[in-house]
């Protein structure tokens, strides 16, 4: 069973489902940022800058893009097109003028950004092109992914480089997609192929016959999730509005057909399908943010109905995995409300059967969960290190091995195999590439890996600290910085922030991450509350009402830096993407003193209003994160309270440096845009009204790219993205330099 999140390691191609925003890999579209695993968290992540592992119970959606403004109080059905027309008008020009503002600005930017995409591309590859694609064997066969192929081999031949090609994305006309899945059926006669837009949320499911010729037996147009039932019976899910509500049965017998076989009634949910390890059952996973319901196909018999665990419970969260005739759920069930892993019998799985098999510890992330066949190993974080639970079926016994204290983050490597006597798997930090490790059964061990495929990199510092936060709430930061440095509160400084969703801040291996190490810079993750470091109870915390606590933690996180001397506020930066734009705008509105420049990557900043409008495709699940400004006056209070654009003023702002897509199905554009120019506004009063010599007016640009999405880019396309972030933020900080000896600066 996966507990994964998006978002994510090298094993999602053929075992599990999320894919990251950026990934960083030109040969594999598949090495992508999170660990990914069959309970379901976001349907995506953000860039680098945020969520890694997200716990399993919900799918995150974050907003949805509509340029078009709700009419409700304009009778007139002419008078209603009429302004609606009009709204498109002002919209689209307003999106030209943010257009030739950036082309006007973006030479400033040109040299920085070259040098620094070259430096990323040299150290790309080096550490990451090095470590290979993914491989998957069924019995003496080898397939992998590379370049949009993929391959067979034989065993003995992979590495005399004696491959087969089965299917290339450019040849069968999908060349700007990516291979974000692939599925083999149990006899390799047929395997589905789940491919995905750079540019939009659209998916395809391509079913390749193979054999001497492989040939495409069917094209199944918006799919999300499939598993192979039998040799011939295929599930999937169909994605509309970015929901996901139906599952269907397809058959490639000599009579093909395909029927519904569920259906979703409830907005809040959202379904996909996970394969148990032993093959026995597909499970349809029905979750919101707070409550799920699974329900049972039995891949020895595919053409009955499908059989209910137990029937959804509000705030049980619950996810099955199989073995030797009993179900072993991941749940919520029972007190203390995290994550427990219980038993029942497949005839009777009703929760007055659940019986306990191991609970976890209080404050521990549940990151991952792999079942084997007489073992159970968890993934585990707690305090901000990495932990192996060996749970023995056997012998009944649990073993927990510590990991390395540099190591950040896991990623699960493929185990077709649920009779396997060793877990693969690998560890990274956003500073040192994965390394491969493995756990032996037999031996009861852990075995580092002895082919070191990449440098090891050893001057760096890890340092783990905790924050005091307003109510005495003790907030884990992580840090790095170079072992060489000298005068650390020289040092530019770039803080990383999300907090929401329950998802845990992305920590995975990042070329650029490295670079600014390299260059003396340091790098600090704020594992705040509304994020999911410190499992279920520190999510809940950090959402709906709690939402400020998240914004506390943060200020609380960069004035302890300052403190102990890591940087100082006119070295430091601030970075968010997404649902993490909450927090980094709203702490630009409450302490703008704390740093002096920001980059967002597709922000939330017009909480209120989004929330406020029901037509969009994910409000109505969004409400369990952030509460339902509609019904309730105390809810619409609170949020505006925080809400980003609602508390802009007229003040001495950070510069900020803002990167939205065009195609953006999540964060609606118009918001965005809003806030900027909002925020301009305001920049520009402050400095009017004070009129004083010297005063330091901020840069506020928007980068609006017509290419990519809010899940997805192509590794030009995010190599120059972090490239003009990393650019924008050396240029603001050179010039503290320029000012730092003038009193007048506001900074």
């Amino acid at each position: 069973m996966k507990v994964r999140t998006p978002c994510v390691g090298l094993w999602n191609l053929f075992q599990g489902l999320s894919f990251s925003i950026r990934h960083y890999s030109k040969r594999n579209h598949l090495q992508t940022v999170c660990p990914s695993s069959k309970i379901k968290a976001p349907k995506c992540h953000i860039l680098d800058y945020s969520g890694g592992t997200v716990l399993p119970g919900s799918v995150v959606p974050w907003r949805c893009f509509s340029c078009k403004e709700e009419e409700t109080k304009i009778p007139s059905k002419r008078k209603q097109n009429t302004s609606i027309i009009t709204s498109e008008l002002l919209y689209k020009n307003f999106l030209k003028s943010e257009q030739k503002n950036w082309n006007d600005i973006s030479a400033r930017y040109k040299a920085m950004t070259k040098r620094i995409k070259e430096k990323i591309e040299a150290l790309h590859n080096k550490y990451t092109l090095s470590l290979g694609s993914p491989r998957l064997r069924f019995g003496n066969n080898v397939y992998f992914e590379e370049d949009g192929c993929i391959f067979l081999s034989k065993a003995d031949d992979v590495d005399e480089g004696n491959v087969d090609i089965l299917f290339s994305t450019e040849d069968h006309g999908f060349s700007h997609a990516f291979i974000r899945r692939i599925r083999i059926s149990p006899n390799q006669r047929y395997m589905a192929i789940g491919l995905k837009s750079e540019n939009s949320e659209e998916a395809t499911c391509v079913i390749l016959k193979l054999g001497n010729f492989p040939l495409v037996e069917k094209v199944i147009p918006n799919v999300f999730s499939f598993e192979w039932a039998t040799n011939d019976v295929l599930y999937y899910t169909s994605q509309k509005n970015l929901k996901c509500q139906n599952v269907f049965m397809t058959t490639f017998t000599d009579q093909k057909h395909t029927k519904l076989v569920y259906t979703e009634q409830d907005a809040r949910f959202f379904v996909d399908i996970h394969c148990t390890k032993d093959r026995r059952f597909l499970t349809i996973n029905s979750n919101s943010k707070t409550t799920s319901e699974v329900w049972l196909v039995d891949c020895r018999h595919p053409f009955k109905l499908p059989a209910l665990v137990q029937a959804r419970t509000k705030g049980v969260i619950y996810h099955i995995e199989h073995r030797n005739d009993e179900l072993y759920i991941l749940t919520t069930y029972g007190e203390p409300a995290e994550y427990k892993l219980m038993k029942a019998p497949v005839a009777s799985s009703g929760m007055e059967n659940w019986q306990l098999v191991y609970a976890l510890e209080k404050k521990t992330k549940l990151v991952d969960l792999e079942m084997f066949s007489d073992h159970c190993i968890m993934f585990l974080k707690n305090a901000g290190h990495l932990y192996l639970n060996v749970l023995s079926f056997v012998s009944h016994s649990v073993q927990s091995i510590k990991l390395p204290t540099w190591a950040c983050e896991f990623e699960l490597e493929s185990h077709p195999e649920h009779t396997s006597s060793t877990c693969y798997f690998q560890l990274t930090s956003p500073v040192h590439p994965p390394k491969h490790f493995a756990y032996s059964f037999k031996e009861n061990n852990l075995i580092e890996q002895a082919v070191q495929e990449v440098p090891i990199i050893t001057n760096y510092h890890t340092t783990r600290l905790l924050a005091k936060s307003e109510d005495e709430t003790l907030v884990p930061i992580t840090v790095f910085h170079n072992m060489n440095s000298k005068e650390l509160h020289r040092k530019p400084l770039l803080v990383h922030v999300y907090g929401a969703y329950g998802i845990d801040l992305n920590m995975t291996f990042k070329e650029e991450k490295l670079m600014l190490i390299e260059e003396g810079w340091i790098l600090a993750y704020c594992h705040v509350r509304g994020g999911g470091e410190l499992g279920l109870s520190w999510h809940k915390d950090g959402c709906q009402h709690n939402k400020l606590k998240g914004l506390h933690d943060l200020k609380a996180c960069i004035m302890l830096l300052h403190e102990l001397g890591f940087s100082q506020p006119k070295y430091t930066a601030l970075a968010a993407a997404s649902a993490g734009g909450v927090l980094a705008g709203a702490l630009c509105n409450t302490a703008p003193e704390l740093i002096r420049a920001m980059v967002l990557q597709a922000p939330f900043v017009d909480v209120l209003s989004t929330m406020m409008k029901t037509h969009l495709p994910l409000t109505i699940e969004e409400q369990e994160e952030w509460g339902n400004p509609l019904a309730d006056e105390k809810c619409m209070k609170y949020i505006k309270s925080y809400c980003p654009y609602q508390n802009i003023k007229p003040q001495c702002y950070p510069s900020v440096f803002i990167t939205a897509y065009e195609n953006d199905q999540r964060i609606p554009l118009t918001g965005v845009l809003r806030y900027v120019q909002k925020l301009r506004k305001a920049a520009l009063d402050y400095t009017s009204r004070t009129s004083k010599k010297g005063n330091w007016i901020p840069n506020i640009i928007l980068d609006i790219q017509a290419n990519g999405s809010h899940c997805d880019s192509s590794w030009e396309d995010s190599l120059n993205e972090v490239a003009r972030h990393l650019a924008f933020l050396n240029k603001e900080l050179e010039e503290v330099c320029h000012l730092q000896h003038d009193s007048k600066s506001c900074k």
